[in-house]
């Protein structure tokens, strides 16, 4: 009879991070849904903890960067002690965006901890159909 093992990979996880230097920031880059319709593509990056002010979003050519940082410092006073935990969380993810996607008219909008980005796209120009008569 054969037993059935875990594997688990948080120690390695752990090795990973402790391989870091100290002054290296650790943060997960945050899930991302990325949908598209006949109107625009749409992304959603799950990023909770963060206010609006903490995102940068940059479009360079066609490169969208979106990018967070945040600090946190919450001090806790009581008797003949006070406790400090300082909280940082950053993370930057870039995408390609295609040529169809009108970069005047992004618009970005952060909701219960889910960032949400409408790309909309160009209108597509029909070639022009003319009829050629034969002389």
């Amino acid at each position: 009879m054969r037993t059935i093992v875990r594997y688990n990979r948080i120690p390695s996880l752990v090795a990973r991070y402790a391989s870091l230097p100290a002054a290296a920031p650790r943060y997960a880059a945050p899930a991302v849904n990325v949908t598209e319709d006949e109107k625009a593509y749409s992304l959603e990056l799950a990023a909770p903890g963060f206010r609006k002010e903490d995102f940068t979003i940059r479009l360079v050519q066609n490169q969208l960067t979106i990018s967070a940082r945040r600090e946190e410092k919450p001090e806790e006073k009581g008797g003949n002690y006070t406790r400090r935990e300082f909280g940082y969380g950053a993370f930057e993810r870039s995408f390609r965006l295609p040529a169809r996607v009108d970069a005047e008219q992004i618009k970005a909008a952060y909701v219960d901890g889910v960032l949400k980005l409408e790309l909309p796209k160009k209108e597509e120009k029909k070639p022009e159909t003319r009829q050629i008569a034969v002389a």
